[in-house]
């Protein structure tokens, strides 16, 4: 997912007000990369190659607010090792093919705690762990 999103990281000229905005807010936000094939990444990132567990624990004891998890292997892991608190999964009434599940192992049990339209077609169900 951070290779996806390196591209805000860089200007583009073709990019209307928006483009701009989202782009600068997503540079202001701190980000932890955990992989083990990068060796490097980019502005306001820091690479997270082992310990995972720790630093999991250390930014929820210490930082404010949400912390969000992009990509369905690191949130297996999480979801394994109990660290996530919320899951917050978004329907959008598009068809796909062969697309990586949201899940990367078997669904977790979770409990449905609201509902709430974000936009005319898009529905955000939160969830908790049952």
């Amino acid at each position: 997912m951070y290779e996806v999103m390196r591209y805000w990281d860089d200007d583009h000229p073709e990019w209307a007000a928006a483009g701009h905005a989202f782009a600068a807010a997503w540079r202001k936000q701190p980000k932890w990369v955990v992989s083990r094939a990068w060796k490097s990444v980019g502005p306001n990132a820091t690479l997270v190659e082992d310990d995972l567990v720790g630093l999991i624990r250390e930014l929820k004891a210490g930082r404010e607010g949400e912390i969000e998890v992009a990509g369905p292997d690191l949130a297996q892991s999480l979801t394994e090792l109990g660290l996530i608190d919320e899951y917050r999964i978004c329907l959008h009434p598009i068809v796909k093919g062969h697309c990586k599940p949201y899940f990367a192992g078997a669904r977790p049990p979770l409990r449905l705690v609201t509902h709430d339209r974000i936009v005319e077609d898009v529905i955000r169900l939160t969830c908790v762990p049952a």
